[in-house]
């Protein structure tokens, strides 16, 4: 007859707790200490007829070293780099309430300042078109940007309408008021060249920041923009007053 010791509850607590382990605090990476250890050990169990040679011993003592200190630079580096996140999200902090200049396809009219911006030619044209449309797609205002020239070409909206977006004109007191409704406008600039050829261009338009913040993946800086949302920092043409 025989009997299942697996099944024995007087045994059980002979048994090693698989779930009781010791915590590797290092990762199974190993460590100055443990090297030094291997190395005595090493010593001690030598051939005493065929002891380790010094040039042996001192390229073993090399090579841990190195590797001991690149990763010692490593989380030097790591740490240099959260500094450096760290200031530079304080610099970028003094941008709030500024205005920063970047590409974009919409422009947003605060109702208490111009929205501004600018168009980059790169040969000569003979005309150059701004509309300002809203989120239906409407036109709301149209004007042309006079005498354009290669290089940068500014252009300045103060919020009036023409009458086809009079949909988006701001109600003031319950009047209707000259100028439309604070808010994200769709812009769009079409330019005629000096051969005849006409192209629709990309726009760079003032926002104010709002605030700013850390982007949680990459560590990047992100500017917070009135209305446009979020921009990366690097992504930033031009800073100007609020």
């Amino acid at each position: 007859m025989t009997t299942n010791v697996n099944n024995n509850p007087a045994l059980d607590g002979m048994y090693w707790d698989a779930d009781k382990k010791v915590p590797d605090k290092n990762n199974g990476a190993l460590t100055q200490s443990d090297f030094f250890a291997l190395l005595t050990q090493q010593l001690a169990y030598q051939d005493p007829t065929k002891p380790v040679e010094n040039d042996q011993m001192i390229a073993q003592m090399t090579n841990f070293t190195m590797a001991d200190g690149i990763g010692q630079l490593n989380e030097s580096f790591k740490g240099f780099a959260q500094s450096m996140s760290s200031n530079q999200a304080l610099q970028a902090s003094s941008l709030v309430g500024r205005s920063v200049l970047t590409q974009s396809k919409e422009i947003v009219f605060t109702g208490d300042t111009l929205a501004r911006g600018n168009i980059e030619l790169d040969k000569a044209a003979t005309r150059m078109q701004v509309r300002i449309e809203n989120e239906k797609g409407e036109l709301v205002q149209s004007f042309s940007v006079d005498n354009p020239k290669i290089g940068k070409n500014e252009f300045i909206w103060d919020g009036t309408y023409m009458a086809s977006g009079s949909g988006s004109a701001a109600v003031v007191d319950g009047e209707v008021s000259e100028r439309v409704k604070a808010g994200v406008y769709k812009v769009k600039v079409d330019v005629s060249y000096n051969d005849g050829k006409t192209a629709s261009l990309p726009v760079n338009v003032y926002t104010p920041v709002a605030s700013v913040s850390m982007n949680g993946t990459g560590g990047g800086i992100m500017l917070n923009l009135i209305g446009l949302g979020a921009v990366k920092l690097g992504d930033v043409l031009e800073v100007s007053y609020g």
